[in-house]
């Protein structure tokens, strides 16, 4: 079993949601959005938890039209 966790930079992120870098940074002072670790200079985001994000977002978007 693999359990290597794998991090992605700002521009992957930005890539993988379609948030601007700064509705990204509004989402996590809103506590709305994973946190990144800090790595040296680099802020880097746990790739699982932006994919649990997005899947949340589309579980919301399914609950609220009452599924498809």
């Amino acid at each position: 079993m693999n359990t290597e966790k794998q991090f992605i930079r700002l521009n992957q992120v930005i890539n993988l949601t379609g948030l601007s870098r700064a509705s990204i940074y509004n989402y996590i002072q809103e506590s709305r959005f994973p946190k990144p670790a800090k790595f040296g200079k680099n802020s880097l985001w746990e790739y699982s938890e932006i994919q649990t994000w997005i899947n949340d977002r589309l579980t919301e978007r399914d609950t609220a039209q009452g599924g498809i």
